[in-house]
């Protein structure tokens, strides 16, 4: 099955880069669940896609989204800011052909094993070969060290400078040498809309970690809302709604809450430093996600977000 979402580009390569993409909790969910959650992050990626200016073309499989861009600079950090993306890999496919596999590995390995590197080859399989995973990784490895037996390279499955990945799936394999980290999480827009303030790192944080669990999470800013806090969880999200608080951050968090009839309501401190909260939301969930984070723990994790979104 394949989704086409067009937007401007400017790239006229005739050979498109190939990106797997990973995803985790996802698997673990009921069949109809998982099909919801997939069609969702599925929507989620190709609006990234069209937020960035960017075309591709989308297929899946059963644990695996496939995506095809004429980008293939700005493509893989638009996929590691998907919520509901593990990682992401640069990959070339081929028939799942011994001879394929191996003329792929040695091509892929060529240029990056140069004399006295150490390597792995890291081999996962779906579905039925005449060959384990271990068997396939063993007898690459063994055709990698026969090819170039003047390179002294040798084998290191611990601490490797180089590792090449074959990922076996069906008739089709796809090798790679890298992965990004993503998000992880569930899809954006699969646990309900939530309201935040956000008043600097802690309370993006905070808004961050709500929409990393599935929530729409819709933004008061106490600051300026162009400030950087802001621009980064934007990223994460092309459709955030984002309000300048004022004075009376507030009132206008109130008022946001109303309009779009969100489930809860994200604070960044402890729910002490809101006496009446409770009173104030009635049957709307307050939620502090920060609260058990000194400052600097809040420092360290919104600096891993910023580089995600990089």
């Amino acid at each position: 099955m394949e989704t086409l979402k067009r937007a401007s580009c400017d790239n006229d390569s005739s050979v498109p880069a190939l990106f797997l993409v990973r995803y985790g909790e996802l698997a673990l969910k009921s069949p109809p669940v998982r099909r919801e959650f997939e069609q969702t992050l599925r929507r989620n990626i190709l609006d990234q896609f069209v937020a960035a200016g960017a075309l591709c073309r989308l297929r899946s499989d059963h644990g695996h989204f496939y995506v095809e861009t004429d980008e293939r600079e700005p493509a893989v950090s638009i996929l590691s800011r998907v919520f509901g993306v593990t990682s992401v890999s640069e990959a070339v496919e081929i028939p799942t052909e011994r001879a394929a596999i191996t003329s792929g590995v040695l091509a892929m390995g060529d240029g990056r094993l140069t004399p006295g590197r150490s390597f792995a080859v890291r081999a996962r399989r779906t579905g039925q070969h005449p060959f384990t995973s271990q068997e396939l990784a063993r007898d690459l490895g063994g055709d990698i060290l026969e090819r170039w037996p003047d390179r002294q390279l040798h084998v290191d499955l611990d601490h490797p400078e180089v590792e090449l990945f074959v990922e076996v799936r069906g008739p089709r394999t796809y090798l790679y040498t890298d992965r990004r980290r993503g998000p992880g999480g569930l899809p954006l827009g699969v646990a309900g809309r939530v309201v935040a303030l956000v008043d600097g790192p802690r309370g993006a944080l905070g808004a961050y970690l709500m929409m990393k669990r599935g929530c729409r999470c819709a933004v008061v800013a106490v600051t300026d809302p162009a400030a950087e806090p802001l621009r980064t969880l934007a990223r994460f999200d092309p459709k955030a709604l984002v309000r300048a608080g004022g004075p009376d951050a507030d009132a206008t968090l109130h008022l946001l809450a109303d309009e779009t009839k969100a489930d809860g309501v994200v604070l960044p401190l402890a729910i002490d430093d809101y006496p009446d909260a409770k009173l104030r939301w009635g049957e709307r969930v307050v939620f502090s996600p920060t609260v058990g984070l000194t400052d600097e723990e809040v420092r360290g994790r919104w600096q891993g977000v910023e580089e995600l979104a990089a």
